[in-house]
């Protein structure tokens, strides 16, 4: 009877162990907060969080227990057990209550990755008529990025292929990045019938699509757009780029969504102005500098605050969109739900589309709104970032504050 209660209770102390790890392990290194948001951090019995900085640099009032940072600045965060036992710092930075000029202007978009991104691996048959894999045992799989090659950078595509045969056949050393990781390995490239040396790697170096320009920041002359990263179609991941470019887009086409089949909008980059220059891709959408306003066809009187999330009531809503080339519109929406504390993932709230005007035109959201603007008593409140594909009248936003926060990260 003693072992059993023994087991049961070393069983339930792990448990307890587990949690508080887990708890600590998930809080991050850094937050970014806007100015009158509250310093919300999950705790536990026995864990402290504690303001270092309450002075110079960063004010806070109390509301509820909760500490709501009133003044712009930088701080620390110390995390504590039962205040006696220090765990970790996390650096706190309260960005300032911004306005920005809502867009929902349509734009090209074109990126340009870091080194080459492997997208798939084929067997290479070699001058001996036989099947080779240059690329097995080495470590390289779809989704890395090679980044150079014997110690030389490689830019694009067209460097790894004078590179590779520049080699004949000898070993080369290539660095790559995996999961965020540089490693190194070595490959032997095969010699095919066609005289040529391959690797057996598919790679890409570029990016291009439509979507939509959702503010304007005057301040900094930079601009946020889609509200989700640009992922590579066929590795399904967010892509590492070295620079990129929003163009200005001519509407071709307007597909419909119906159920089960999410419309478009299809839209042509050539002989077009260049918007600006594309800096950050992240998951919460693509960030960088506005070189030409005038492309942009803005209001520069029609700024307005980004709205806290605490701001943000269930019900009527604006979207603003293009649809028609030259011509901006708003067109009603509903929120349904807020996702108040969800910080992880761009799907803030859920929206449905309400205005039959809209509906008429598009059977809801479809592929190019992401990005459009959603206002709500007269505040920028988010973006559209997705669709639902068996209901294209609904679909969901991320908050304002959260793409605010990433164009305001030194973080890429």
């Amino acid at each position: 009877m003693r072992k059993c209660l023994k087991e049961i209770f070393l069983i339930i102390s792990m448990i307890i162990v587990y949690i508080y790890v887990l708890v600590i392990t998930n809080y991050p290194d850094s937050i970014i907060i806007m100015e009158g948001e509250s310093i919300n951090l999950k705790t536990i019995l026995g864990l402290n969080i504690n303001l270092l900085s309450e002075g110079d640099m960063i004010e806070v009032s109390s509301n509820n227990s909760q500490k709501i940072a009133s003044k712009s600045g930088t701080g620390k965060i110390e995390v504590s057990l039962f205040n006696n036992i220090f765990l970790k710092d996390i650096d706190v930075d309260v960005v300032p209550k911004t306005k920005v000029i809502p867009i929902g202007n349509i734009a090209g978009v074109k990126l340009y990755t870091n080194g080459v991104l492997v997208v798939g691996m084929s067997e290479i048959q070699g001058e001996d008529n036989k099947k080779y894999k240059p690329y097995e045992n080495t470590g390289i799989s779809e989704g890395d990025t090679i980044i150079s090659i014997n110690d030389k950078e490689i830019m694009d595509t067209e460097d790894l292929i004078k590179t590779v045969n520049d080699s004949k056949g000898m070993k080369l050393s290539v660095e790559y990045v995996h999961d965020n990781e540089t490693l190194e390995c070595s490959i032997t490239p095969v010699k095919t019938g066609d005289l040529e040396y391959k690797l057996g790697l598919w790679v890409r170096d570029s990016a291009a699509g439509v979507g939509t320009v959702t503010f304007y920041e005057p301040s900094t002359k930079s601009f946020g757009a889609l509200g989700h990263g640009i992922v590579d179609i066929d590795t399904e991941q967010l892509i590492n780029i070295s620079s990129g470019e929003f163009i200005t887009t001519k509407i071709l086409k307007i597909t419909k969504g119906e159920n089960g089949n999410p419309g478009r909008i299809q839209g042509t980059i050539d002989d077009q102005e260049k918007i600006g220059t594309i800096v950050k891709n992240t998951k919460f959408g693509i960030y960088g500098t506005v070189d030409n306003i005038s492309a942009l066809d803005i209001n520069k009187n029609a700024s307005m605050d980004v709205a806290l999330r605490d701001e943000i009531k269930l019900g009527k809503a604006t979207i603003m969109c293009t649809l028609e080339n030259g011509k901006t519109e708003e067109y009603e929406i509903e929120i349904e739900k807020i996702f108040k504390n969800n910080n992880y993932d761009n799907k803030s709230m859920k929206i449905k589309v309400t205005d039959q005007r809209l509906i008429d035109k598009t059977g809801g959201i479809i592929q190019g709104m992401s990005g459009s603007p959603i206002i709500q008593n007269g505040k920028f409140i988010g973006a559209v970032t997705h669709v639902l594909v068996n209901n294209s009248l609904e679909g969901y936003g991320v908050f304002g504050d959260i793409m605010i926060k990433q164009l305001r990260s030194t973080d890429g």
